[in-house]
């Protein structure tokens, strides 16, 4: 059968793109080598580093996805010294920014500026009337940063933020008091500071070393991640007697990943200090990241998962690369002491070295944990998940190891092997971020 629309002109293809919707057209790189190099044109543009800021704002003014004409939705702009920014525009106001120039053994520091609450734009500028409302920046440097802090004060529309990859990135210091709902800050190493003034931010997905926080506004997150198994910075640890503000802003997330390590450095020495009961009463998925390796010491957690009495699903990861901090910190925390977790439906137990760390930390959780979750452990490769099953006494071989007795003396607990995954959720929402 012929193929007579890859036959037809650009302008035609353009406007056949353009009636579809964007998860629709953008499947149509799939049906030929036509298709996909349609897909792959840019708008292509020469200058200096000064022009860069211009030169975007003018290719997002002209971007019409209506338009055939004018519905490029790539963009590379060529700048000094072998710099290039390649500008994308997703569906539904997603706009990428991704810079690449020279690599440096050692870059230089430098700080991010973003206010997307001017009012005043820079004079060179002229009012965006494309509305940003995401944006992804990678690879920002000492080069682009006064570049790209320009460019946002454009955006008052952003609603989602995502860095990554920005090497030499000290400071950032972001202010948004109308719409920021979500940030994401990713692989920058050399982050010290972060200071956020925002009242609607509602997600905060952050991996990397941990930098010291500041906020100059109270708002409460849904959803955090804190991914910091590399530790924290040297200045971090500073500040460790300003964390409250930081501590108050989680208290409400209903899907929070965390450390052991930041539990223990930060939130154990303000918790011990309140006054009255403190606990998380929205979270419903947690992943808890641990630095045990050949030794387990469950206390730490324990005291935490007493702390979030609504709990249903619990991620328990063992990375021996984490950062382990020596402490003699007591986990006895009043407000915890008589929790009992009675919604707890799934607990899942990943990079345990040896099965006999796994049943002790099962057999902690049936001190306080009332419901019966379903206990699974994952191999080291993945591949397979046993769960801990019931056995009644007179089936169970003597001195098995990973058995261990109840109460009751009439039932064993073991690990078999799981085949039927289909109905089960083996995944924390922030795994594979």
């Amino acid at each position: 059968m012929d193929d007579f629309i890859s036959s037809l002109t650009d302008e035609m293809l353009l406007h056949i793109i353009s009636l579809l919707p964007f998860e629709a057209a953008i499947q149509t790189i799939f049906l030929s080598k036509r298709w996909k190099l349609l897909w792959q044109k840019s708008l292509v543009q020469h200058g200096t580093k000064e022009d860069l800021a211009t030169a975007i704002c003018s290719f997002l003014n002209t971007f019409n996805e209506h338009n055939p004409s004018k519905n490029t939705r790539k963009f590379e702009f060529y700048f000094d010294n072998g710099g290039v920014l390649l500008a994308f525009v997703g569906p539904n106001s997603k706009l990428h920014l991704c810079f690449s120039t020279e690599k440096q053994e050692f870059p230089i520091h430098f700080g991010l500026h973003l206010n997307f609450d001017q009012q005043n734009l820079p004079p060179q500028l002229s009012p965006c009337t494309f509305f940003v409302k995401s944006l992804h920046l990678v690879s920002v440097s000492h080069l682009t940063n006064e570049t790209v802090s320009s460019i946002l004060s454009n955006f008052q529309y952003l609603e989602t933020l995502k860095i990554t990859g920005c090497f030499g990135l000290r400071t950032i210091n972001i202010g948004s008091e109308k719409q920021l709902v979500n940030l994401t800050i990713f692989e920058c190493p050399d982050l010290k500071f972060l200071h956020i003034r925002s009242y609607k931010l509602k997600t905060f997905h952050y991996r990397g070393i941990l930098p010291w926080f500041g906020t100059q506004n109270h708002f409460n997150l849904a959803d955090a991640m804190l991914d910091c198994r590399e530790g924290p910075s040297e200045d971090t640890l500073l500040y460790v007697k300003n964390i409250d503000p930081v501590l108050l802003t989680v208290k409400n997330v209903a899907v929070l990943t965390l450390c052991k390590w930041i539990f223990k450095a930060f939130f154990c020495p303000s918790l011990s200090t309140f006054l009255v009961e403190f606990q998380f009463y929205s979270l419903k998925e947690l992943w808890w990241i641990d630095d045990s390796d050949e030794r387990f010491d469950g206390d730490a957690i324990v005291s935490f998962l007493k702390l979030c009495p609504s709990l249903q699903q619990l991620f328990v990861t063992i990375d021996p690369k984490t950062y382990h901090l020596e402490s003699t910190t007591n986990y006895a925390i009043q407000a915890g002491k008589t929790t009992q977790l009675r919604h707890l439906k799934l607990v899942k137990l990943e990079g345990f070295p040896n099965i006999g760390m796994e049943i002790l930390l099962s057999k902690r959780l049936r001190e306080f944990v009332i419901s019966e979750p379903l206990i699974l452990s994952s191999s080291s490769e993945g591949t397979s998940l046993q769960r801990l099953s019931k056995i009644p006494l007179h089936k169970t071989i003597p001195n098995k190891v990973g058995n261990f007795e109840t109460q009751e003396h009439k039932w064993f607990y073991e690990f078999v092997e799981l085949s039927d995954l289909s109905h089960i959720n083996l995944k924390h929402l922030h795994m594979g971020l």
